[in-house]
């Protein structure tokens, strides 16, 4: 409901403080004793992931590669070696997917090269043969009856998403269209078998619809001028006509900490994630005919995170808690056997339950330790005699076992003006032997900025943080203020505060780890994707003497075009998102914007510079990384520009996803010193193009003219 997360080829010639090609900055191979870990083990597609259990409990469905693309596999319950493929996608792999409830049939969603524009398919597993297509349709017609069209001439394509699944209506889907009007998805029923598609509800200039279990349309919120939401009461009429009227209001401060969750069993209480009235999200309890709210659990630290439910008597029975790691606590006596059994697999490890049967015999687990690959069980709470048992399913990156990871520190990193930066910090291998999160001696370091800014970093296996750490780096990732997780009162700190206190944040962690000798303060790059690579903009021109490079992936340069240019269907959430950065709709909120947009202070960039660009990036386009190259081309800045013509926002295919880093790992090598696998063949299969600075990076151009 409130997804956000959200050229010309020349050369030009190095500055003197790029290193030339061939020469770069030595490595100092004696802070890492670890061997150098292929990049293919890191960002490789998995070999397996994402294990689901069929509703039935006779089957157990995952995603695996055919030919290097990942496609769903199915297997029996008994015997996951005889899992066999059911989809056959050739492109850049499915994504993710789910059970429908009709127990044969697996829904997924597929765009194009990155363009978010998803359809909505349904696999048949006991029938086979391709995919049925839920949403077959390519275009959107204006009031005029002709199709809508982009700037460039393309027609404006429809995106589809999944609203809801049931038990109780095991042969339908509820999917919202937005193919009437491009700003609003309305809501439609459709059998998964037919196709058949009835509509259930137009959409009135809402964010979503809120159903229940027996797909009836019970609320929706619609967004106020000033950021607030206002949820309304669905009416029935005799003809089933809808009306709707006012029911609660969400004001603006906690409009990015409500969601509305499920129902109970009766349909009378609405379960939702809601912080009006203290700082946290908690779990509440509303009751749908008078609107009373009743807290299930919270904590005053952080926002209720998962919840772990019955699967078809809606109780919640557990919900997680993350301030700097995760922990669990149960609501429900009837599955604390259950944890108990389970976290003697690895007690240190984050546990996740991915999915249950509906006799809730079977559960698939996932433990995501930070250093080790992340592994899948398949739990029966019967098993044999009475005794529950667990089996291993999977390792999603088995390779891994071979090499020496790194711990990840959670560490809590005061700002300036008090606030606790919930951090995350990964050392080099061998270079912390007392482990206590400082190195034996000051190492160049990474700042790892995540996207969003609505978002939040965790504990946990991450292969940049593992990848960068054994090339020499210590890694650090911060949650700023405007990231989600820590209350409304640090999420809205960060309201009109791009390019400002979020970014004193970023240099407050830096100096933290520079004062404590972990990291050599001449020599840190910042990196990040979407609001990271808007970070690592900013950083480069606002502070441009903090860092020795930087590398923006997906990053805008320009507040007032990246507003102006939102996907259609992101309308009615314009007023939400403007109160975080700045109204481009008024002459004041342009002038401020334009203050906080890095492409107007192009000429104080200094350090080396790595853009890569997804070029059918519907939420941060193509624009916003061409108009900043442009622009230090035209001042003979030097900056190297990676664009891949079939991505989005961000590297999905994996062989687009390997040359990435590829690039990105001998880009960091020159400019910090740490260790690189050569660039070799990672280009190979790869499709992008250079539109500048190919001869910056070591190995580069001979990659890409034999690729």
């Amino acid at each position: 409901m409130k997804t956000l997360a959200l050229s010309v080829p020349l050369v030009i010639g190095a500055a003197a403080w790029v290193p030339a090609m061939g020469q770069q900055a030595a490595p100092d191979a004696s802070r890492v004793s670890a061997p150098l870990v292929p990049r293919s083990v890191f960002f490789g597609n998995p070999v397996r992931s994402q294990a689901r259990v069929s509703p039935d409990g006779t089957r157990i469905a995952f995603l695996a590669p055919v030919d290097g693309v990942m496609n769903i596999h199915v297997a029996p319950i008994d015997d996951i070696e005889k899992a066999v493929p059911v989809t056959a996608d050739r492109g850049r792999g499915i994504p993710s997917y789910s059970w429908a409830y009709s127990g044969s049939h697996i829904l997924y969603v597929q765009d194009r090269g990155g363009d978010e524009n998803w359809k909505v398919y349904s696999q048949d597993v006991k029938a086979g043969g391709p995919a049925r297509d839920l949403t077959p349709f390519e275009e959107i017609l204006g009031p005029d009856g002709e199709p809508i069209r982009l700037p460039g001439g393309d027609k404006l394509r429809p995106a589809a998403r999944i609203e809801n699944v049931s038990h109780r209506v095991p042969n339908e889907v509820l999917i919202g269209l937005n193919k009437r009007n491009p700003a609003l998805h309305d809501l439609y029923r459709v059998n998964i078998t037919t196709g058949e598609m009835t509509l259930v509800a137009e959409n009135q200039g809402f964010l979503g619809f809120v159903t229940d279990d027996n797909f009836a349309v019970r609320f929706a919120v619609r967004p106020n001028p000033d950021g607030s939401m206002a949820m309304l009461r669905a009416q029935k009429s005799a003809d089933g006509a809808l009306s709707w009227e006012p029911f609660q209001e969400i004001p603006a401060e906690d409009v990015d900490n409500f969601e509305p969750l499920m129902f109970d069993a009766s349909g009378k209480v609405l379960y939702a994630r809601d912080s009006r009235g203290r700082d946290t999200a908690a779990i509440v309890a509303i009751d749908t005919a008078t609107g009373a709210r009743s807290q299930v659990i919270g904590r005053d630290n952080c926002d209720a995170g998962a919840i772990i439910a019955h699967p078809t008597e809606n109780r919640i029975q557990a919900v997680e808690f993350t301030y700097d790691t995760p922990w669990w606590t149960i609501l429900s006596q009837d599955i604390v056997r259950d944890f108990e059994f389970l976290k003697k697999i690895d007690h240190e490890a984050k546990m996740l339950v991915t999915s249950r049967s509906l006799d809730d015999r079977y559960w698939t687990v996932a433990f995501v330790p930070d250093r080790a690959s992340p592994s899948v069980y398949l739990y029966d709470r019967v098993g044999r005699e009475g005794k529950p048992t667990r089996t291993l399913l999977f390792k999603t990156q088995p390779e891994l076992d071979k090499y020496p990871l790194s711990r990840m520190h959670a560490v809590i990193i005061p700002a300036r003006d008090g606030l606790k930066l919930v951090s995350y910090l990964t050392l080099p291998p061998g270079t912390d032997p007392d482990n206590d999160g400082v190195p034996n001696r000051p190492v160049p370091l990474v700042l790892n900025v995540h996207g969003g800014p609505t978002a939040r970093d965790d504990w946990g296996y991450d292969p940049e943080h593992q990848w960068l750490a054994n090339r020499g780096y210590a890694v650090l990732s911060v949650n700023y203020r405007g990231s989600t997780g820590f209350g409304k009162r640090f999420l809205n700190a960060g309201n009109l505060e791009w390019a400002g206190k979020m970014h004193d944040d970023l240099i407050d962690a830096v100096n933290w780890a520079v004062d404590r000798k972990i990291a050599d303060k001449a020599r840190v790059a910042i990196y990040g994707g979407s609001y990271g690579g808007y970070a690592t903009l900013v950083g480069l021109t606002f502070t441009p003497d903090v860092f020795a490079c930087g590398v923006d992936i997906v990053g805008p340069s320009n507040l007032e075009t990246l507003l102006n240019s939102i996907p259609p269907h992101w309308g009615p959430y314009i007023d939400v998102l403007t109160r975080k950065t700045g109204d481009h709709r008024t002459e004041e909120g342009r002038a401020f914007l334009k203050s906080r947009s890095p492409i107007h202070f192009v000429d104080r960039i200094t350090k080396p510079l790595l853009i890569a660009q997804g070029a059918n990036d519907p939420r941060v386009k193509q624009a916003e990384s061409d108009q900043i190259v442009k622009a230090m081309m035209d001042r003979n800045i030097p900056v190297t520009y990676v664009l891949y013509p079939e991505e989005g926002h961000g590297f999905r295919k994996p062989e687009n996803r390997l040359s990435f880093y590829a690039i990105a790992e001998q880009f960091l090598a020159a400019n910090l010193g740490g260790r690189a696998e050569p660039i070799g063949d990672a280009l190979k299969g790869a499709n992008l193009t250079v539109p500048a600075g190919v001869e910056l990076i070591n190995g580069l151009s001979e990659a890409a003219g034999s690729n």
